[in-house]
Order: C-alpha cells, then sequence, then structure tokens
C-alpha cells in the first residue's frame, strides 16, 4: 500500500522561504517519477514540478520557474521542494505524488498547507 507523507508546511510573509517534505513507502521509490501538486480554495488542483526516478529530468509549472527547486533523495525515499520567495497566491494544500513518468503520476498524498502572507 502506497503511504505518501508530507511535511513542512506553515505559515510565512511574502519573501519567505519554505522546504517541503514528502517521505514515500509501499513503493520502489527509487523507480518512480515523483511530483508536486497544489489547490487552492476553491480552486482545482495544479501541477508544481516533477521529477523523474533518476533526477535527470525535471519540469515546472511557468508560475514557480526559477523560484521553486524539486530534488530527491533515493536513499531516503524522500522528495523535496525548496520554495524560495514565496507570494500570497502561492497559498495552498501541497501534495507530493507519485507516478511512471514526470508527465503521468497516479496517486497523491494528503498534503501539506502552505499560507503566505501578504
Amino acid at each position: 500500500q502506497v503511504q505518501l507523507v508530507e511535511s513542512g508546511g506553515g505559515l510565512v510573509q511574502a519573501g519567505d522561504s519554505l522546504r517541503l517534505s514528502c517521505a514515500a513507502s509501499g513503493v520502489t521509490f527509487s523507480t518512480y517519477a515523483m511530483g508536486w501538486f497544489r489547490q487552492a480554495p476553491g480552486k482545482e488542483r495544479e501541477f508544481v514540478a516533477a521529477i523523474s526516478w533518476s533526477g535527470r529530468m525535471i519540469r515546472y509549472e511557468d508560475s514557480v520557474k526559477g523560484r521553486f527547486t524539486i530534488s530527491r533523495n533515493n536513499a531516503k525515499d524522500t522528495v523535496y521542494l525548496q520554495m524560495n520567495s514565496l507570494k500570497p497566491e502561492d497559498t495552498a494544500v501541497y501534495s507530493c505524488a507519485v507516478g511512471s513518468s514526470i508527465w503521468n503520476m497516479n496517486y497523491w498524498g494528503q498534503g501539506t498547507q502552505v499560507t503566505v502572507s501578504s
């Protein structure tokens, strides 16, 4: 049974940084792509970033390019999202996901709340 547990969310001010972590279990982590998604109140879930199993292929949603960095540690079965220069519009529940490629995610975690005040 796949389990994805996110942590690291919180309340910060605009311009601050946060680092989210997602610990995976029940899956051979090093063979799967991982991703981050977010869902703001009243909006649909949207893609944020994804990383291939090897870490060699990465993609970002346009609004976070240059501010967010996705990375992974296959020895720790953990994927990270470093978020810098946070903006109020980044406020959302952030969930990690696992999938067969950086274009195809199949399972999402429960998420962690990120709130950015202006």
